[in-house]
């Protein structure tokens, strides 16, 4: 499994990432919050996915170097990482290698690679995040900060894809829509109630 490039994330943007995956906004520090055990960081990110999913899953975790590290190895392709406990909700996720490799382009500030549609799950939610901007640290009267809850990701796909869902900076999070749009790290956010 690569995981280049996944030194020293963030994992405060509840849409990707992210993630993974995604913002390095605002919240409580990890130091005002107890350290989870490993299996604490497994049960947690296990709630990211269909329990299908996660039990076969890889589990990697940030370790205290700032460098990722498996807590357990899969057998079916997805990765899921624990909720960060110093972002303000919870944000586990789960995804399968081609979301991994749009998530390292992310974190690297590079274009995602072509052709190679993934799909993320955080079905525990997501923690706040700007929906203009992918790498806003902050809510400020420009980056239309939105809060989401459990849903799904399709990211990587061709742009004519997502021409077929809303792409408004300030969308209705309970229906499908584009985050990040007219970006290389625009994705397709589809709650799941």
């Amino acid at each position: 499994m690569r995981t280049a490039g996944l030194k020293k994330p963030s994992w405060k943007n509840g849409a990707i990432v992210a993630a993974a995956l995604f913002a390095v906004g605002g919240g409580v520090r990890a130091a005002e919050h107890p350290a989870m055990s490993d299996a604490q960081m497994i049960a947690s990110a296990m709630h990211a996915a269909p329990a299908r999913v996660a039990k076969d899953a890889t589990i990697m975790a940030m370790g205290a170097d700032g460098t990722m590290r498996t807590l357990r190895k899969g057998t079916n392709g997805f990765t899921c990482m624990p909720d960060n406990p110093s972002t303000p909700g919870p944000d586990p996720m789960c995804m399968d290698q081609n979301a991994l490799e749009w998530i390292n382009a992310y974190m690297a500030k590079k274009t995602p690679p072509t052709g190679k549609l993934g799909l993320m799950y955080m079905l525990a939610g997501g923690t706040d995040a700007s929906n203009t901007d992918p790498y806003a640290q902050k809510p400020d009267s420009s980056n239309h900060w939105i809060k989401t809850g459990p849903h799904v990701m399709i990211v990587g796909a061709d742009p004519a894809f997502y021409a077929n869902y809303p792409k408004s900076a300030d969308p209705d999070t309970a229906a499908p829509y584009v985050m990040w749009a007219d970006t290389p790290y625009e994705h397709l956010m589809a709650p799941i109630k």
